[in-house]
């Protein structure tokens, strides 16, 4: 009776791990490929800190950007759409920014200074997108990329800024 039980039971764990093999295979409709978000954003920053380390002019910082491995996960059209809003309205951003952090924004260190206009212009800018997501998304970026504890800073200064440019939707979320 016990080895009858024992291998009723190795069936279903065999079963159970055949299944989950099969789910797992699955392709997931969150994540079809070239429409990554984060990809779109990691790229951005890539070429915004290029941008501002050399001096390019975004046709050829973009030219590279296509060139990176990474480039055919990226959301494309999303890719396109940000960095131009960033470049665009990069004296607004930093004009914005200058009120919520400690220090001149020359002072920052490039890839902070990235990260804050790439979440700066989709909080100001895409309201498509929750002011929660904009800012994890940024603090993602800052512990990726950013210095041991920038990621805390990024927080501070989105969630100042959040406040500040989408006000009813920070006071609607925390009643």
């Amino acid at each position: 009776m016990m080895a009858e039980n024992d291998a009723s039971l190795t069936s279903l764990v065999v079963e159970k791990e055949v299944d989950q093999k099969n789910v797992s295979k699955k392709p997931s409709a969150k994540k079809k490929s070239g429409q990554n978000r984060r990809k779109s954003r990691e790229l951005v920053l890539k070429a915004v800190y290029r941008g501002m380390l050399n001096q390019s002019e975004m046709t050829a910082v973009y030219r590279d950007m296509a060139e990176d491995p990474d480039y055919a996960k990226a959301d494309e059209a999303y890719f396109k759409q940000l960095l131009e809003a960033v470049g665009e309205h990069a004296t607004e951003l930093d004009e914005k920014m200058a009120a919520f952090i400690d220090r001149q924004v020359s002072e920052l260190s490039p890839i902070e200074h990235a990260i804050l206009q790439i979440s700066g212009c989709e909080l100001m800018f895409d309201m498509s997108i929750p002011y929660r997501v904009v800012i994890n998304e940024g603090v993602e970026l800052a512990k990726i990329y950013g210095g041991i504890d920038g990621h805390k800073y990024i927080n501070g200064v989105l969630d100042k800024l959040a406040a500040d440019v989408r006000a009813s939707e920070v006071l609607s979320n925390k009643n």
